[in-house]
């Protein structure tokens, strides 16, 4: 079952892709979504196309997002959840069904620890995919690896059929 973690951002968002079996977890792919614009409404535009291209270009069973847990400030969360719409939209107009996490279950699934670091995470997301320890990754692309392989852990943990 092929399913892609998100990690959602207004300047930043992140996505993986993973084909996940009963037995293991298998990188795709993975990427950024980076729009320029200094527009919110312009660069909600561009990540809803641009996830868009990716959704059907991997045609995902699913899609696992990470919930807004905290921000700096309200306007943060307010803009980080107008991000996690856009997502939504994107999945439901190409009917995937949408599971969310929390970082701390997100961090919990790759580290085992809820309050591991980005770099921890994104160690634990080469290992777990066996990708080489040299492989650069944007810290997004990392992040949306490790909410997918928490997905997947999570679908395993309930024994849903993969």
């Amino acid at each position: 079952m092929i399913i892609c973690g998100i990690d959602p951002g207004t300047r930043t968002t992140g996505y993986g892709i993973l084909d996940i079996s009963a037995s293991n977890s298998r990188y795709i792919a993975h990427g950024i979504i980076s729009p320029t614009d200094k527009d919110l409404g312009k660069r909600l535009e561009a990540i809803f196309k641009e996830l868009s291209k990716v959704l059907d270009k991997y045609s995902p069973a699913e899609i696992a997002v990470e919930t807004s847990f905290y921000a700096v400030n309200a306007q943060s969360a307010l803009r980080l959840g107008q991000v996690r719409g856009v997502v939504i939209l994107a999945a439901t107009l190409m009917h995937i069904p949408v599971f969310e996490y929390t970082p701390t279950e997100v961090k919990k699934a790759t580290c085992g620890y809820g309050r591991a670091g980005k770099a921890q995470v994104a160690t634990m997301v080469r290992i777990l995919l066996g990708l080489p320890k040299d492989s650069l990754m944007p810290e997004d692309a990392s992040d949306a690896l490790a909410v997918g392989v928490c997905h997947s852990s999570s679908r395993l943990m309930k024994g849903l059929a993969i």
